[in-house]
């Protein structure tokens, strides 16, 4: 049963409120990581934490989640979701060391599960032909919070405090709660199944072993039993959580799916954009932030480095919003191929020319054009190349396969940076140097891997059209 068109229109916009929320939170924080170091006496490396935390509780979480939705109701697991950053953001505003914080963003990952589950409620709720163009409109709304987030976040911190980019967000999502449990209808439908507790743990086991040591290990040494040890018990796991996805009737992640060359091909690229994206995101504020005294930072205050980060932002709208139009002469694949390939001029930009905030900007914006185009023809190529019933299941796992990408880059670039430190703190040139590098070389193995994608399968109308991107925040186009 579908409701009815004032109710629906109400639906959409608690929905889209949720989303671009949630949204904001990843790109509210990126700017101000200085500023909150600096407040809470911490280290860059553990304050990258609150990224990297946050990153990896919605890894987990998503597909977790977004299981419950469907065997217990989406709308209880999205008041659910939502009730959890809203506790999250208490705890982060609240908190009086850099571990509180931490706890707090973990807490706020596990509203990771919002996207997928706004999308599966939009796919109950809404005709089947109007599907499409609303899972755009929420794309974009949710890009579009992003974009929000990354501009107030600097009159934010200078004109109140950092601790209100969780104040905020609190008071919106609280909002949203009540907005959703009084206007947002139960699913119809319940799918059979249970959850698999044990792939989960499993999936959370063996990337907190991964983390754990990529970022510590310029304190810990790389050759220490710590390390290396960890990193072992990493593989150890990751194994056994594969072991577990194959053997499950109701797995978190399709390893059976995986085994598609164009599902496979497409997700070992979006594992490497995500590492190269979430990176980029965190950590060129950062750098445009670093004092002018270091000889070659930027100084910029939290908004200035916001602002530099705008033609990033305006290069994603603008190639999210052609590669649909120009799918029938420049298809998917090669958007994918082109979108790597402008991660990868843009990365090498970054490393090599970045004296002048001008060529920053302008790096930013070649790499907003590749996550637009990579993006979007991500979600097309999965889409295309996977049966009809699996689409939901299949683009719900790309865009988690991009986030758990995200934390890893996250954490490689910390340990590179903060492995070059000067005697009084600040990090050296050479770190960020040699982090861009790593993160140019990873968007080359991803240009290469896009050359290997077989071409789609289904073809013409039976093709959706490419979604909107969305913001590096998070995205998730489950449409169950």
């Amino acid at each position: 049963m579908r409701t009815s068109t004032s109710s629906a229109r109400i639906t959409l916009l608690v929905l889209a409120t949720a989303a671009a929320s949630f949204s904001m939170l990843q790109s509210l924080v990126s700017p101000a990581l200085p500023v909150i170091q600096r407040d809470l006496h911490t280290s860059q490396g553990t304050v990258t934490w609150t990224l990297t935390a946050w990153l990896l509780s919605a890894s987990v979480a998503t597909p977790l989640l977004g299981r419950i939705g469907d065997l217990a109701g989406k709308k209880r697991t999205l008041l659910i979701a939502l009730a959890a950053v809203a506790a999250g953001s208490l705890i982060a505003a609240l908190a009086p060391t850099i571990g509180v914080l931490i706890a707090g963003r973990v807490v706020q990952g596990l509203g990771g599960a919002i996207f997928p589950l706004a999308f599966g409620i939009v796919h109950d709720e809404f005709p089947a032909e109007r599907v499409p163009s609303l899972v755009g409109i929420l794309s974009a709304v949710i890009a579009g919070g992003g974009g929000l987030g990354i501009v107030l976040a600097g009159p934010v911190v200078q004109n109140l405090d950092w601790r209100w980019l969780f104040w905020i967000p609190l008071v919106v999502i609280g909002l949203a709660m009540l907005a959703a449990y009084r206007f947002v209808p139960e699913s119809p439908s319940r799918h059979p199944g249970r959850v698999d507790w044990f792939a989960a743990a499993a999936l959370s086991s063996w990337l907190v072993a991964l983390l754990l040591p990529l970022s510590k290990a310029t304190v810990w040494g790389w050759g220490s039993g710590r390390t290396t040890g960890l990193l072992v018990l990493a593989v150890v796991l990751f194994a056994g959580w594969v072991a577990i996805e194959l053997r499950s009737r109701n797995p978190l992640i399709d390893m059976r799916m995986m085994r598609l060359p164009a599902v496979w091909t497409t997700n070992l690229v979006a594992l490497l954009f995500g590492a190269a994206m979430f990176a980029v995101y965190a950590f060129v504020p950062q750098f445009m932030q670093v004092p002018a005294s270091t000889g070659y930072g930027f100084g910029a205050t939290v908004t200035r480095a916001g602002l530099l980060m705008l033609p990033m932002l305006v290069g994603m709208a603008l190639a999210g919003s052609l590669s649909g139009p120009v799918a029938p002469r420049f298809d998917v694949k090669a958007q994918l191929i082109l979108g790597s390939a402008f991660g990868f001029v843009s990365c090498t930009a970054f490393a090599l020319f970045h004296d002048r905030p001008w060529q920053v900007a302008a790096a930013g914006g070649v790499f907003g054009l590749g996550i637009g185009l990579a993006y979007a023809s991500m979600t097309s190529l999965i889409v295309q190349n996977v049966p009809q019933h699996q689409t939901g299941a299949a683009s719900g796992m790309n865009a988690n396969i991009r986030t758990i990408g995200g934390s890893i880059g996250t954490a490689v670039v910390s340990s590179i940076i903060t492995a070059h430190t000067a005697t009084n703190g600040l990090p050296r040139e050479a770190g960020f140097t040699d982090a861009f590098i790593v993160l140019a070389a990873l968007s080359a193995a991803a240009v290469l891997l896009a050359l290997l994608v077989p071409a789609a399968r289904r073809r013409g109308s039976s093709a959706p059209a490419p979604v909107a991107p969305v913001a590096p925040a998070l995205q998730s186009v489950e449409t169950h």
